[in-house]
């Protein structure tokens, strides 16, 4: 397994290293594929990497393909849209726009806005089918993108995109299945603050159950290229670190 594990002091400096990593990890795509087909996440560790990276790129985004890793069932404009916080922080702050592929979050039917979703990641990767760089985060249960635990979605393995009940049942989500993500060639996972401790340690040190904490799907699979980028109060509770 290629599991890199780097910590910074605060969030301040996660967000920093994370713009670091990205730049290289991006323009070494545009280097060997003419492109980079990132897949966002959202989250508030991501809002502030996308804020600083919008200031301080030098990539060529007019060379970028956007995904999304999921979405909330929500109009692109709506306050817990993702599409709104990449829109508002990373999009607002370049003068090159990208290739952006949105999430139909304002669907009437998810599964349908999952299907097309679906057939359009398939018809933008082509016989290559790679994601260059997928960002990841980890939840609070040990979730990541829109792939809860014990949900149905972890068990795909054919589709890229489906639709799935968020654990509460508050709100349909639309999320990349894990076969999809497992294919991107690098995985980038962010992650902070204390109330993140314990479940990085769970998932990265714990009994190996990936249907309970669905990011160990990723981050225990010895075949995958990952970067786990933390800060102190988030690897508080780790034995090991890089």
């Amino acid at each position: 397994m290629t599991l890199y594990i780097s910590v910074s002091p605060d969030s301040e400096a996660l967000a920093e290293r994370s713009v670091d990593v990205l730049e290289v990890l991006c323009g070494k795509a545009i280097e060997q594929y003419g492109r980079f087909v990132l897949s966002l996440a959202g989250g508030s560790t991501p809002r502030a990497v996308y804020t600083m990276w919008a200031q301080r790129t030098r990539l060529d985004w007019s060379k970028a393909v956007l995904l999304f890793g999921d979405e909330r069932c929500v109009p692109p404009d709506h306050e817990q849209s993702n599409y709104r916080m990449a829109a508002e922080t990373l999009l607002a702050g370049i003068s090159q726009q990208p290739e952006i592929l949105r999430m139909e979050g304002e669907h009437a039917d998810p599964a349908q806005a999952a299907h097309n979703y679906d057939y359009a990641v398939r018809q933008l990767l082509g016989a290559e089918g790679h994601i260059h760089v997928a960002l990841l985060g980890v939840g609070s249960d040990g979730h990541t993108a829109s792939l809860f635990p014990g949900m149905a979605a972890l068990r795909q393995s054919d589709a890229y995109c489906v639709s799935t009940p968020s654990p509460d049942g508050a709100m349909e989500r639309i999320t990349l299945t894990v076969p999809c993500l497992r294919a991107a060639r690098k995985l980038m996972f962010l992650a902070a603050g204390g109330d993140k401790a314990d479940v990085l340690r769970r998932v990265l040190e714990g009994p190996l159950h990936p249907e309970q904490l669905p990011a160990q799907f990723f981050l225990r699979d010895e075949r995958l290229n990952v970067n786990l980028l933390l800060d102190e109060a988030g690897a508080a509770q780790l034995s090991r670190r890089e």
